[in-house]
């Protein structure tokens, strides 16, 4: 059946584009709902979605309809897309001064000769920003235009580098859900379809040793080892590495050290050190570390910098970047990180887009396993574990006391407290009442 997109979003046609699915673009000449009155904002925006692609199904004799929209919503709020750059201006400062939240609302209608059913659904991702002075936004609309987007802004582009982390699914703030589309898919029984964005051939189910369950994965060892290679080649283009041999020695001694005794031994790991000021570290798929120089600045010993390197090793052992990228429903990502020709320019976007999503952080309940599992192994190691509990200090005594940058690694590990009293039930000492306190309780701005 022939597929129509009921949107002239350059954005979804793009992520359409890059699951190879063939389409036409029929963009559906509705009045937008703009306030929900007495409805929720799901409701608003399937009511939106519904209706665009009821008007499309009216134009075509049968086929697949796809229509969507999407808000923005902070304290009560709607911004949609911008009138003009002044008012694409003012909502972009507003929008970095708080956390907001966007709507998606999807509706499918599939049409033949027994007639029309109508499918929809929504998702809500929490955006969390840095705010921005004029000049950045000034620069930032230089390079981006905001008039076809919801809130003046773009993740998956230039916008990501001053957006601290997402709660919920990444694509429904670039305007497709692509997980929610493809369980509609499955609803109207378009398997062939929904196959397309989630490849189940090669799916194993293991038992992962650092969360103690049974997952599923879809691309084994070998292919994660591949993915991590194509975004190592992709680093090595846009950042400078250090050029001190001491330092890069000792990281990887230590890092060697921590890779021995974790619980994932089937791939090799590689430590590297990033010329960077930022207090920040990162791991990919496979086994790739990278420490910046600015946290090397930071830590005072070498249990503090065991700690922060086994803190990755443990998102690595318990294979959350893979799982992020799987939930991520980016199946183009995916299968672009393992191409054979990884010379390609779309493989360097993809690992690009990639890299940029593992900068943004994990989900708290992930940063926490991983803080679990750093002390396990530094200890396991040689090391003093209680070297978590000093650095994670120290670095909210520095976030205390100036503004935070973009990439630091303060940014994407929230929570000190709760971190702190991880680490200290992991080591089996007594917990303070304070360590129970969440004295973080609004985002860092």
């Amino acid at each position: 059946m022939k597929i129509y997109l009921a949107s002239k979003s350059k954005a979804r046609k793009k992520l359409l584009e890059r699951f190879g699915l063939k389409f036409e673009v029929i963009p559906a000449k509705v009045k937008e709902k703009k306030e929900r009155g007495n409805s929720s904002y799901s409701q608003l925006v399937k009511y939106n979605a519904c209706n665009k692609a009821k008007y499309v199904a009216g134009k075509v004799k049968d086929g697949i309809i796809i229509a969507a929209d999407t808000i923005c919503v902070q304290r009560g709020k709607i911004f949609g897309k911008p009138k003009n750059m002044q008012d694409a201006r003012r909502m972009l400062k507003k929008l970095s001064s708080r956390p907001q939240s966007l709507y998606t609302g999807l509706a499918v209608i599939k049409k033949d000769k027994q007639g029309e059913k109508l499918v929809s659904g929504h998702e809500e991702t929490r955006v969390y920003m840095d705010k921005l002075n004029d000049a950045e936004i000034s620069n930032y609309f230089k390079q981006v235009s905001p008039m076809d987007k919801a809130g003046s802004f773009d993740i998956q582009g230039k916008g990501a580098f001053f957006i601290k982390r997402t709660e919920g699914c990444f694509y429904n703030v670039v305007g497709l859900p692509l997980r929610k589309l493809y369980q509609i898919f499955k609803k109207l029984g378009l398997f062939l379809l929904a196959g397309v964005f989630f490849v189940m051939s090669g799916c194993s189910t293991e038992y992962n040793l650092a969360t103690k369950q049974e997952e599923k994965y879809y691309y084994s060892t070998d292919k994660e080892v591949q993915m991590g290679r194509s975004i190592d080649r992709q680093v090595e283009k846009q950042y400078k590495f250090s050029a001190d041999p001491l330092q890069q020695k000792r990281v990887e001694d230590i890092g060697r050290k921590i890779a021995a005794v974790s619980d994932r031994k089937e791939i090799d790991y590689h430590f590297r050190v990033l010329e960077d000021e930022q207090v920040n570290a990162v791991s990919l798929p496979g086994g790739y570390i990278y420490v910046n120089s600015g946290l090397l600045g930071k830590v005072s010993n070498d249990d503090e910098l065991a700690c922060v390197l086994a803190h990755e090793v443990g998102h690595i052992v318990a294979r959350h970047s893979i799982k992020k990228l799987q939930a991520m429903q980016s199946y183009s990502i995916l299968r672009l990180l393992v191409a054979v020709a990884p010379g390609t320019g779309d493989v360097g976007t993809a690992a690009d887009v990639a890299f940029t999503q593992f900068l943004l952080g994990y989900s708290r309940e992930d940063e926490l396993l991983a803080d679990q599992l750093g002390a396990r192994y530094a200890k396991l190691a040689g090391y003093d574990p209680h070297g978590m509990i000093t650095f994670l200090a120290k670095l909210q005594d520095i976030n205390r006391r100036m503004p935070i940058q973009e990439k630091s690694y303060y940014k994407t590990h929230p929570y000190v407290p709760d971190r702190i009293r991880v680490v200290k039930q992991e080591m089996g000492e007594r917990i303070d009442f304070g360590d129970y306190i969440n004295i973080e309780q609004e985002p860092h701005e």
